[in-house]
Order: C-alpha cells, then structure tokens, then sequence
C-alpha cells in the first residue's frame, strides 16, 4: 500500500534520535482516536474483504482466526475489542489488517484505516503518568499530529502477551540456561541498569533477574537511564552492564549507546540491546554505535548468559 513506500531506512533516522510511525485508526467515526505503530513493525497494509478468515475453535476472544498471505498463516488480532471498539458488520467489511512482524512472529492487527507515515524525534514522544497508573494499561506514550491531534502509541506486546502468549519470553527457561554460567563476582554484586518503557517487557525482566538472584533497576525511558549514569559520575564505572529496549520516548536505545559510547568514563560498560525491532539494519547499527550484544525480546531468558559472554 501507498502509505508504506518510500521509508527511510531505520539506521538513518536512528543517527537523529528519530523514528517513523505508521498512523492509523480503528473506526471511521469522527471522535475515533488517531493510533501509531513503528514503521520497521510493520510489513504491508490488506483489505480485508480480500481475505477468508478461518476460525480457530477454542481461542482468545480477540483472536478472530487466521489468514493466508502469500503462503504464510497469519492470525489475525481484533485491536479495536481490545481497545474496547466493537465493529459494526459493514464495518469489518470495510475495514483493513495491518500486517506486522513482532520478532519475526507475523500477525495481522485489524485496523479501520491507514493514516499516513509521520517522522518524529523521540523528544517529541511522551509518556504521561496516567497511562503508568494502570499495570493492565494499554498505551505506551502519545505526540502530536500537525492538526495537534492526539496520537496514541499502544503497548503491542501486552497485546501479543495476553493473545499469543507462546510468542513471548518464558520466563522460566533462565534458571536452566544458567545452571552451568559462573556468575562472576562483579555482576553478583552489582546492579544492572535497564532502559525500557513497556510493562510486559518490564515484568518479564524482573522475573528474569529475581530468578537469577541478579539485582537491578528499571529506567522508564533511555533519557532517564542517561540522567542517572551521569548523575553518578567517576562511580559509573561500577555498573556491571546496561540493557536498553531501541524504542522509548525522549531518548532512544541507539542515542543512548552513542551517549555512553563516546563519554570516556562509560565507553567500557557493556550494553545490551533488548529489542523487538530484530531486522539486520537494526542488529547492525546497535553494533556500529558500539553494543556489546543484541537480543530479542522472545529470547530474554538467555540475556544473562549474554551479559556474562561480554563483560570485561
């Protein structure tokens, strides 16, 4: 579809702290909200009235069943029951399906209408308390459209955790993973900094890390992170590894490795990117602006094999 030509690459905006939306919505009606996805989550835009559906018995209600495309058995997410918009018939039939890759798990969210792309710094993405005060939140962080129309960014991996749950981290594989890794002394006794701003990516790590016996302490967004290292000037240099999601408003994973990449007291720290943004381009620019690893977000359980594999 015409709304998804033309996209810049992600290591080109990466450089600028930017990112690329795909703004769409769930109804046609003239109050429904404007929502955005990251562009490099998503693959192409179908109608669906191209498109049989086919049932699968027994499943989660907001799972409407699956399609074909091109070869590939696509399950197809209802968004807007999850966002409490229930469908007129003909509206289904005018509507369209999202097609979107979450660490190579391809879905279909169904969505009314594809907006258009927008460019946006991460500065200019906020992330208000209220959306915070919830565990069972669904929105991430908002900006603004040029008209200054509100833009909601959804917690996608909430909705893929309470759907599809087997396409998410298990949390449990960690403590057989590190039944024979020597946990070395500076990690035992340290705490992990992590930047990430999605409560289901959040809990998983904590579980990860409790099980492991391994302190830590979460940052909601990388500028937060950033703030605290240097707040805590030559004594940085004890923090035994830094874990950063890419996408999080006013400051990205990438500008906070270049950050604490280019400063002299924590060149030496290692960085971990936990990401669901897995593409070559992505894995390639972390390494280029200096992270010591990169791993998705299904595979978190093997983050600490990982950290230990690059620590100095």
């Amino acid at each position: 579809m015409s709304v998804l030509d033309n996209v810049d690459a992600a290591t080109n905006l990466a450089k600028n702290n930017e990112l690329q939306l795909l703004v769409f919505r769930i109804s046609d009606k003239k109050d429904s909200a404007f929502y955005a996805i990251n562009v490099f989550k998503t693959r192409e835009v179908v109608e669906s009235k191209n498109h049989f559906l086919t049932q699968i018995p027994s499943a989660d209600p907001l799972l409407e069943g699956t399609i074909m495309l091109r070869g590939l058995q696509i399950p197809i997410l209802n968004l807007p029951a999850w966002l409490g918009t229930t469908l007129s018939r003909e509206e289904i039939q005018k509507s369209n399906i999202l097609i979107c890759d979450f660490n190579g798990v391809i879905i279909g969210l169904r969505i009314m209408s594809a907006f258009r792309v927008i460019k946006k710094n991460w500065n200019e993405m906020h992330a208000p308390d209220s959306y915070r005060l919830k565990e069972d939140g669904v929105v991430m962080n908002d900006t603004r459209l040029e008209d200054g129309s509100l833009c909601l960014i959804l917690d996608y991996e909430k909705l893929l955790a309470d759907v599809l749950p087997q396409a998410m981290v298990n949390v449990t594989e960690d403590t057989t993973n590190l039944l024979n890794v020597k946990i070395p002394e500076r990690l035992k006794n340290g705490t992990i900094l992590i930047a990430e701003d999605s409560r289901t990516a959040q809990r998983a790590l904590i579980q990860i890390f409790k099980n492991a016996n391994i302190n830590m302490q979460l940052f909601e967004n990388g500028k937060k992170l950033v703030d605290y290292i240097f707040a805590l000037g030559k004594k940085a240099k004890d923090i035994p590894a830094i874990i950063t999601d890419i996408e999080m408003p006013e400051m990205s994973g990438f500008t906070v490795i270049k950050t604490l990449k280019e400063n002299p007291v924590t060149k030496d720290i290692p960085i971990i990117v936990n990401s669901s943004m897995t593409g070559e381009n992505n894995k390639r620019e972390a390494e280029m602006l200096g992270a010591d690893g990169f791993i998705d977000k299904t595979k978190s359980h093997d983050i600490i094999p990982l950290i230990i594999s690059v620590m100095k």
